[in-house]
């Protein structure tokens, strides 16, 4: 079968890999029908990622049709269409109990390197590492499942493909990251990236109850986008970002504010130089000036949310200003089957349409260009979904 396949940094190519088969009783296979390049797959392709070997199949982003499944998969049969969610999760373990299903403890059998380089070790993910377990991922024709009785959710007959995609990652992200603020009635939300993340964030941080939300980019298409979801903008490169905030709250600052971006974050001046040569140097493996904006612009007493991936270490975070002025600081990856069924729902309903967001559809020859193309920010794209069918 034809796979897109990790290279090397800033090279990925299509290779014909061994096809997908069952191993384990609770297994699916699945034909994939549509994947997505993720704004995380790419910390992969720039190198930030440690754990990454030539001829990894990449993706965590798709959903198809069921071809196969093991004895111990009873909820799905061959020919359901299913979205299938990033995060590989038991659906017995202490926390899959407690639906924090990215923390599942039974699902990365590389736990051991993840607990030295974290502590302890989060759930296994599609294509994202072996540090996460080195599962292949759904860039592929076709991908194997674990735990597909846990995972996969059907998809109603009423919904277009594009439409269920995002209920792998994307979609949740955004909406548990707005969940993470802890939204009331009147708040003003500000969210750093208008990213397919950041807009989910937004769409989500309305729809939670957030009376205002401000979005901060630089790009326009992302604001353009951005302005369509309800969000107010400011365009960091013509508008001094902090400044502004305070402006425009009173000088209290918003009550929660959200980092879409991670560890490559985009920063002009003194900072921004500090954070590249430290990072190009492997003396921080994040550029997390994001972060530190968000802390400083931060009401007294409010929340940052956090679903910009990390993976490592980051310098100089102003504690002091979370510690002396009482911030909550709320991240994770994202808990992605406790919110897919309630999320459908809302797409059913009209209240999301998750498709606004797509500006490129490419197949599997293109993904190559398409990386370069997402990675560079060329012609005005923000988000690739990838057609697999053959």
């Amino acid at each position: 079968m034809r796979a897109v396949c990790w290279q090397g940094v800033h090279k990925v190519g299509i290779e014909e890999v061994p096809d997908a088969h069952l191993i384990n009783p609770r297994d699916a296979v699945i034909k994939v029908r549509k994947a997505a390049i993720c704004g995380s797959d790419l910390h992969l392709y720039d190198g930030y990622v440690p754990g990454m070997m030539r001829g990894d199949i990449l993706g965590h982003e798709f959903m198809g049709e069921v071809v196969e499944t093991g004895p111990g998969v009873t909820n799905l049969a061959p020919g359901d269409r299913v979205v299938v969610p990033f995060p590989i999760s038991c659906g017995n373990c202490f926390f899959c109990e407690q639906e924090m299903y990215s923390l599942c403890e039974n699902s990365n059998p590389n736990a051991r390197l993840a607990e030295k380089f974290w502590g302890h070790s989060p759930c296994g993910i599609f294509g994202y590492s072996h540090l996460l377990g080195g599962y292949a991922g759904g860039q592929a024709e076709y991908v194997r499942v674990p735990f597909a009785d846990v995972g996969p959710l059907k998809i109603p007959d009423t919904m277009s493909d594009e439409q269920a995609l995002f209920l792998s990652d994307i979609l949740p992200t955004g909406y548990m990251a707005a969940e993470n603020c802890n939204i009331q009635q009147g708040d003003t939300v500000a969210v750093w990236g208008c990213g397919p993340v950041g807009l989910f964030a937004i769409m989500s941080a309305k729809l939670l109850g957030a009376t205002r939300v401000i979005a901060i980019d630089r790009f326009p298409e992302r604001l353009n986008l951005a302005h369509r979801a309800g969000a107010e903008t400011i365009n960091y490169e013509e508008m001094d970002t902090l400044d502004t905030l305070r402006e425009w709250t009173g000088g209290r600052g918003p009550d929660a504010c959200i980092d879409a971006v991670g560890m490559e974050a985009h920063m002009h001046g003194v900072q921004g130089t500090y954070d590249k040569v430290k990072q190009a140097l492997r003396m921080e493996t994040e550029r997390p000036g994001v972060l530190r904006e968000c802390i400083q612009a931060c009401r007294n007493g409010g929340t940052i949310s956090v679903p910009g991936v990390y993976g490592g270490l980051a310098d100089k975070i102003p504690l002091g200003a979370v510690v002396n002025r009482a911030l909550t600081i709320k991240s994770g990856q994202t808990h992605v089957q406790r919110y897919m069924k309630p999320l459908l729902a809302r797409i059913e309903n009209g209240e999301i349409d998750p498709t606004m967001i797509i500006t490129h559809r490419v197949g599997i020859e293109d993904v190559p260009d398409a990386f370069a193309m997402f990675r560079n920010k060329e012609d005005d794209c923000v988000k690739v979904v990838v057609n697999m069918a053959s």
